[in-house]
């Protein structure tokens, strides 16, 4: 076998359901594995991880191989936020770049908006994106209202810093 699994070698291995996301074997790699189970386990960073061939591939990835013949040239971005929803419903290819502008607002965020931050110094909000500053505000609406405008001209994703539920 070679170190890239082909889509004819996953289909063989594996069934795909698009609804779920979820692959599941069509026959047994092991002792450990029967037919129907769901493949593949958690990662420490929370994509599911599957072992073929003595090779551990991302799911999101082999969904991607399944359904399209090929693997994503560059990156890949799960469109909700959720690392482990794998249907293809939620997943593009993407540029490392354009992956960045689809992310989740940080746990330690106090202002509840990517980009808006309070400014002890000033007693404002300000709004930097990328590093660069877009402006002071008293209210933290008018700072979130410029950070949308921003974000929206810079072609950021919908969804960056929306919280995700997984």
């Amino acid at each position: 076998m070679t170190d890239i699994i082909t889509q004819e070698q996953l289909k063989k291995l594996l069934d795909y359901d698009r609804e779920t996301g979820v692959f599941k074997w069509k026959t047994t790699t092991n002792c450990r594995i029967r037919v129907g189970d769901v493949a593949g386990c958690l990662d420490e960073n929370g994509y599911i991880k599957i072992r073929l061939f003595n090779k551990a591939y991302r799911a999101h990835r082999l969904v991607w191989l399944y359904t399209y013949g090929k693997f994503p040239e560059d990156d890949m971005d799960h469109i909700n936020g959720i690392k482990n929803d794998n249907r293809i419903i939620n997943l593009r290819a993407v540029t490392q770049a354009e992956n960045a502008r689809n992310l989740r607002l940080r746990k330690d965020n106090t202002s509840g908006y990517i980009g808006v931050g309070w400014d002890t110094g000033k007693n404002k909000w300000r709004v930097t994106i990328s590093r660069k500053q877009y402006g002071r505000f008293k209210s933290k609406s008018d700072a979130i209202t410029k950070a949308k405008k921003i974000y929206k001209e810079l072609g950021y994703h919908e969804n960056h810093g929306n919280r995700a539920n997984g």
